[in-house]
């Protein structure tokens, strides 16, 4: 099985609630989040880059990579 965050289906980020740190990990079944560059080595997002790469939107072009299907 190939490794998840390689392919850029997998997402993990670690939120600190004030006594603890809590993981949130997604994974898409379809297509892959994108990432601003990195400068200096280091991510910076702003809050709506950080909603949309969750959702699995691509911040330049706002449209899911993969859309959802409905559930009905």
């Amino acid at each position: 099985m190939p490794n998840g965050g390689r392919c850029g289906d997998l997402l993990k980020i670690l939120v600190w609630d004030g006594q603890g740190l809590i993981l949130v990990a997604k994974r898409l079944e379809k297509g892959r989040f994108v990432w601003p560059q990195a400068q200096s080595g280091v991510v910076t997002l702003t809050a709506a880059q950080l909603s949309m790469l969750v959702e699995g939107i691509d911040w330049r072009m706002p449209a899911w990579t993969a859309r959802p299907a409905a559930t009905v």
